[in-house]
C-alpha cells in the first residue's frame, strides 16, 4: 500500500492571469484509516473554468480556495481500502479530492459509479458535473421548441458539446460557436450541430448572422466578451440567455456588454445560475445523459493530461481554449 500521497496546492492568488507559480507540488504521507472511512484511488481528476474563480479572494457564489491546501476538483477513482460498511474495495467512485492521487474521507459525498457501460471518466464530464449543467440550462432556462434556433458558446467543450446535442433531441437549430476550424467542423460533424462559427475567423458577428437566419431564441452562454455581444445582436424577442459561465472575465479584467439596451428592447430573459444550486435535478439529468451515452447518442471528447505535476499547465491551457472537450488529468 501506498503511503504517501502526491498533491498540488494553491499557493498564491493570481495577479491577472493565472500562472503555475500560483501552484506547488507537495508530497504527504498518508494516516492509516480511522474507522468509518474509506480510500480512494483516484484514476483521473477533472479541470473545469470554474476553478479560475475560485483562485480569487472575491465575492461570489462560494467561498474562495484556501491558499496552502489541495486545490478543489472533482475525482473519480476505487476504493483501494475501506472501513466503511457503504464502501468495499473495487468500488469506483466519483468525489471531490481535488487535485491529488489519493483520497480518504468518511464516504459522505462520495458516490458509487457503475463503468460497465459507460466509462469512469465520462462521470466527469458528460454524465457528471458538466453534463448535468448543460441539461439545466437548456432544459430549464432555454427550454426550446422544435424549430427554434439555440447557440452555443465554447460549443466543443464539456458543457456546449453536451447543450447543443440536446437541443437538436428537442428539435431546435444548434449553432455552435468556437476556436479554430477543427473544432468547428468536429461541432458540426460529429456532435451534429446545423452550424459553427469560428471565432477566430475574423468575421463573428456576420458568420453567426448567416448561421442564423430566423435569429436566435435560446443562448447558452459559457465565455462572454465577443461571442455574447453578437449573440445579443441577434436574439428574438422573448429570446433566453442562461449564464454558466463567464471565462472572458475569469482573469479579472472588465467584460462590458456593448449593447445592454438589447435585453430590454428584446424583452430577454437573462438568467445566471450554479448546477450545485440545483442537485434535485441531478438524478434526472444524469439518467438521460448517462443512457445515451451508453447508447452512444450522446458524444463527447476528451484531453487527457498524464500526471498530476502537469495538472497546472493543463489548467492554465484549458483557460486558453487548448484543450478539445473535457480536460481531465490521468494519475495512473
Amino acid at each position: 500500500m501506498a503511503e504517501v500521497n502526491r498533491q498540488i496546492l494553491l499557493v498564491s492568488r493570481p495577479q491577472g492571469a493565472a500562472s503555475a507559480d500560483n501552484f506547488k507540488l507537495v508530497e504527504a504521507p498518508l494516516a492509516p484509516l480511522a474507522d468509518g472511512e474509506v480510500r480512494v484511488r483516484n484514476h483521473y481528476l477533472s479541470l473545469d473554468p470554474y476553478m479560475r474563480g475560485r483562485m480569487n479572494d472575491a465575492k461570489s457564489y462560494a467561498p474562495p480556495q484556501p491558499l496552502n491546501e489541495v486545490m478543489i476538483g472533482g475525482t473519480a477513482g476505487e476504493v483501494i481500502e475501506s472501513k466503511n460498511a457503504a464502501f468495499k474495495p473495487g468500488d469506483k467512485v466519483i468525489g471531490m479530492f481535488g487535485w491529488q492521487e489519493f483520497g480518504t474521507s468518511d464516504g459522505k459525498g462520495l458516490q458509487k459509479v457503475d463503468d460497465t457501460h459507460v466509462p469512469l471518466s465520462a462521470y466527469l464530464g458528460p454524465v457528471g458535473m458538466p453534463g448535468a449543467t448543460g441539461w439545466y440550462g437548456l432544459n430549464r432556462i432555454i427550454a426550446p421548441k422544435a424549430g427554434e434556433t439555440v447557440v452555443v458558446s465554447a460549443a466543443s467543450g464539456a458543457v456546449g458539446s453536451v447543450v447543443g446535442q440536446l437541443a437538436k433531441l428537442a428539435g431546435a437549430r444548434a449553432v455552435g460557436i468556437a476556436g479554430g476550424a477543427e473544432k468547428c467542423r468536429y461541432v458540426v460533424e460529429t456532435l451534429g450541430f446545423d452550424a459553427c462559427v469560428d471565432y477566430k475567423a475574423g468575421n463573428l458577428y456576420e458568420d453567426l448572422k448567416a448561421s442564423t437566419p430566423n435569429g436566435v431564441d435560446g443562448c447558452f452562454e459559457n465565455v462572454g466578451g465577443d461571442g455574447l455581444d453578437a449573440t445579443l445582436a441577434r436574439m428574438n424577442a422573448f429570446g433566453r440567455i442562461a449564464v454558466c459561465g463567464y471565462i472572458a472575465g475569469y482573469d479579472g479584467a472588465p467584460v462590458p456588454l456593448k449593447h445592454p439596451s438589447l435585453i430590454l428592447t428584446q424583452r430577454l430573459l437573462v438568467q445566471g445560475f450554479i448546477i450545485t444550486e440545483h442537485l434535485d435535478v441531478w438524478p434526472a439529468a444524469l439518467k438521460e445523459l448517462g443512457t445515451l451515452v451508453a447508447q452512444k447518442k450522446l458524444h463527447y471528447r476528451e484531453s487527457i493530461a498524464h500526471g498530476l505535476e502537469n495538472a497546472p499547465e493543463a489548467f492554465l491551457g484549458m483557460l486558453k481554449g487548448r484543450n478539445f472537450g473535457k480536460q481531465l488529468v490521468k494519475l495512473i
